[in-house]
């Protein structure tokens, strides 16, 4: 992975036709993108995800007028892709309601939400999305809500609806 600077250069250069710059943009991504997918999609699911986004990616590449804002770009790129994948796919719960009414609370320790986010069958896609973010990528909020373009408000709705499925699942794991 590659300083912002960099990653920023790169992209410069990938617009102008530099072919190495444009590999070491994807070689930089990559990873992250493949967590996060994996974390929305799963982990069968994530590669090829993952070679759809990345191909719109290179696609849309000269577009990107801000080169050091690559990362959101990707993450809002990659998140569309996983909801559409999702949708096809008919595993995208159809009711959010009473969502937005839900409070933050605190986090729960990083370990044993990390372990949890690999096995989070009855989290929404949407919440899942928040939580791969901000724990394993280590995003605030405020750029949460940026890449997949919702209000400060429902970011934080989604992270309280997901923290606490989290919660009922490993309170449901230790019983057994």
């Amino acid at each position: 992975m590659g300083t912002p600077t960099q990653e920023a250069q790169w992209v410069l250069r990938a617009q102008y036709g530099d072919r190495p710059a444009l590999e070491l943009v994807l070689r930089s991504i990559y990873p992250s993108l493949l967590r996060y997918l994996r974390g929305l999609v799963g982990t069968f699911h994530a590669d090829d995800v993952l070679q759809d986004v990345l191909l719109v990616v290179v696609q849309k590449l000269g577009g990107l007028e801000e080169p050091d804002l690559l990362r959101p770009w990707a993450f809002r790129i990659a998140s569309r892709a996983a909801f559409k994948h999702l949708k096809r796919e008919r595993r995208w719960p159809r009711d959010d309601a009473g969502l937005n009414d839900l409070a933050a609370p605190e986090p729960p320790p990083r370990d044993e939400l990390l372990s949890a986010l690999s096995t989070m069958e009855g989290i929404s896609p949407a919440s899942r999305a928040v939580l791969v973010l901000h724990f394993q990528e280590g995003l605030p909020l405020s750029e949460i809500a940026a890449i997949l373009q919702l209000p400060l408000g429902t970011v934080k709705s989604r992270l309280a609806y997901g923290l606490k499925a989290v919660r009922k699942q490993l309170t449901h794991s230790r019983r057994l």
